[in-house]
This record gives C-alpha cells, structure tokens and sequence, in this order.
C-alpha cells in the first residue's frame, strides 16, 4: 500500500515540516527547537520506509496493527499540520487582501494571521474525529431499507426482498471487534430475506482472514440462497508472491464461499424461480479499469444465453463497470455494486468523491437502466466518520 505510492507519503509527511521551519522557525537560532521539530518527520519518514518494503499491499494478519499504527499517527500528528498549513496560508492571503484597505497608519501596526490561530483551534476536533471515526464510527452499521419498482418485474416477485450488503473486509475484524460482524449477521437473518446477495471484497489480501469468521458467515440464511460475486480485494494480485500461490489464494476463497453455503457467481447467472415466474441473478466478476484493479468482467459470458424480456439483476463490484459495461449491453434493469464504501467519509451529507463525477454511493439512473451502491459495511481501513457502515434490504415492486 505504502509502496504503491511511496513519492506521495514521502510529501505528505516532509512537506509541512518544512513549511513551519520556514515560516516559524528558520530565522530563530535556537538549534535544538528545530532538531525537535524534525524528530517525529525523521521517524514518520523510517516508519513509511519499513511499510514500504513490504512485499504485499498491506501486512499479513498478524501483523496488520503495524499499518494501522501508520495511518493513526497520520490522523493524529500529520493530517493536523496540514490542516494547520491550509488554515495559514488562507489566513495570510486574508490579511494581505485586508490591508489593501488600510490606512497608511493602520499599515504600521503588525499584520495578525488568525488563520494559524484556526488552526491550532482545529486540533482537537481533527483528533476528535479520529477518535471517533478509528472506534465507534467504524464498529457500527445501520439497516437502511429501499424499494425498486418496475414493470419488468414479474408479479409473483411483488415484495420480493433481497438484503445486500457488501466490502466486509473480514480480516479487519480483530479480536475487539469481532462481534460487529457477527451482530451485522444477526441483522441480515433478522430481516428474513428470500434472498441475500454480497458484491465483493469478503477478504483484505488472503482467504485464511475468513478462517476465524467462517461459522458466523455460514450461517446466513435465505430462501432462495446466498449469492456473491468477487470484489479487487478476493483476487491475489496484492500478494507479493509467485503466480502458482496466487492461483491457490484465489481457488480457495471461492472454495471458502462455497463451504459457507454461497453461490459465488463467476461471469455467470442463475434463474430464480416462483412458480411459472422468474427472473434472471447475474453477476459479473470484477470488472476495475484493469491497472490498479482486476478487469476481469465479461458480459456476454455473464448473460449468454438469456432469453430477451427477462428481468435481470446484475452483481457487480466496480460500480465503473456500470457504465463500461452494463448499460452498453442493455439488458440488465438493475444493478448492485459495492468497492467504494462511499469513501468512508461523509461530512453533514457532503463525500469528497462526489468531485469525481463518479457513481459512488446512492442510486443512479440512465434510461431504463438503474444502479445502486452500496456504502458497505467495513473496510481495510478501519475507520469510518458519516458514512456508517450498512445493511441494505431492498424490496422489488411491480410498477
């Protein structure tokens, strides 16, 4: 993970230890106050190091803390500097425009920056919302309840329910939060759904994370079964290993799946039936931009052989591939995705990746097809602030 990007890390922990040197402490000559300042820089900067030379995208389970300790001390040392740096530099520019309308008298006095003052005062909220966000906001999850009405649909599925949920990321689940899987379990069987569908991103890197939660995921029930389809994180490419290991790693999570009583769809479809009534359950494999994720997706395989006028319910994990894919093909009505656990950030109803333009979080539409994703309920990343975890129970209607 740190690899990956390790330029980027390297500026974001250097450059704002060199902006308050240059700005705060550059012309003091007090030695042993800026030796002090770069003392947590040099040790960032060795920690980064360490992290990236890791030979696989993140560290192995057992030594996971080891990254999570990383992207606290983010949280709680550099996010803050940078923040502070943001909150100075608007502040100055303030003051500049300010004295543009200043008296020649006024312009004797020394020019106050209150945004350094901003931003010493916005500290503790930043720590606060790590807090927040790395505990509670992270082991929570609501139950929200949508409808998708249709005439498409056949009548005998009038208030057909399907519960999706999506992104566990189970190896994030250690030993102090291992309940909040099992109570997200607990809910999905509570709802008493004729069908339960998963869209990907079960594991982190590698399926011996399912090991400790296989009884609380096979213990899922519905109807008409449990189906999944395969998420960026369910394949091996972020193991640093040889191919024929990858190979295994991804045979076995399909395997765990299917040892936990689910139906992973493969590029492949199943049709459910009511009576004389049915309607066709796709689900395409991971469909990314094929660089930092899987392309793996093929439609025409997903869907050969389905007669025309079916309603079709696609699984797809990369929200992306709806666009590339889906809605070129035409014939699937409804969509589900997960991957982009609506960034895990969310402030008074505002995402940071609603600037992407992108299909994130929420309900989309184009023409006669529509798409939903998914917040999902974890993440490898343990934390969360505004966009909680959930439980999706949609319930079809004929229009």
């Amino acid at each position: 993970m740190i690899a990956r990007s390790f330029v980027l890390f390297l500026l974001l922990l250097v450059l704002p230890y060199l902006y308050i040197d240059l700005k705060f402490f550059r012309q003091k000559k007090v030695w042993w106050k800026r030796v002090l300042l770069y003392l947590p820089c040099v040790a960032m900067v060795a920690y980064a190091s360490y992290l990236a030379m890791e030979r696989d995208f993140i560290p192995g389970n057992d030594r996971i803390f080891i990254l999570y300790g990383f992207l606290l001390l983010l949280g709680v040392v550099v996010i803050p500097l940078w923040i502070f740096i943001i909150c100075s530099l608007l502040g100055r520019g303030c003051s500049k425009l300010v004295r543009k309308f200043k008296s020649p008298e006024q312009l004797l006095k020394p020019a106050k920056n209150y945004g350094n003052l901003m931003g010493i005062a916005s500290i503790p909220l930043i720590w606060l919302m790590v807090g927040w966000g790395s505990s509670l906001g992270f082991n929570k999850f609501e139950v929200n309840h949508i409808e998708y009405a249709s005439s498409d649909i056949p009548k005998a599925f009038d208030g057909y329910k399907i519960v999706l949920f999506s992104d566990a990321h189970v190896g994030s689940y250690q030993k102090r939060n291992s309940d909040v899987l099992r109570q997200a379990i607990d809910s999905i069987n509570a709802q008493k759904p004729d069908m339960i569908v998963f869209t990907g991103d079960l594991q982190n890197i590698q399926p011996s994370e399912l090991y400790p939660h296989r009884e609380v995921l096979g213990s899922l029930q519905a109807k008409d079964g449990i189906y999944s389809v395969l998420g960026n994180h369910d394949y091996a490419s972020y193991l640093g290993c040889d191919e024929a290991v990858k190979a295994a790693n991804d045979k076995e999570i399909i395997s765990l799946q299917r040892q936990m009583g689910w139906t992973v769809l493969l590029n492949e479809h199943r049709t459910i039936q009511r009576d004389t009534s049915s309607f066709i359950l796709a689900g395409m494999e991971n469909d990314g931009d094929g660089k930092r994720f899987p392309q793996k997706g093929d439609i025409a395989k997903t869907l050969d052989g389905v007669a025309d006028g079916k309603f079709i319910l696609m699984l797809e994990h990369d929200p992306s591939a709806w666009r590339r894919k889906i809605i070129p093909d035409g014939r699937a009505q409804l969509t589900l995705s997960g991957h982009t656990h609506a960034m895990q950030f969310n402030i008074l109803g505002w995402c940071p990746m609603s600037l992407t333009g992108k299909e994130f979080w929420g309900w989309y539409e184009e023409g006669r097809q529509k798409l939903f994703v998914t917040a999902g309920l974890g993440g490898l990343i343990p934390f969360r602030l505004g966009a909680t975890g959930e439980i999706v129970v949609l319930t079809l209607r004929v229009q």
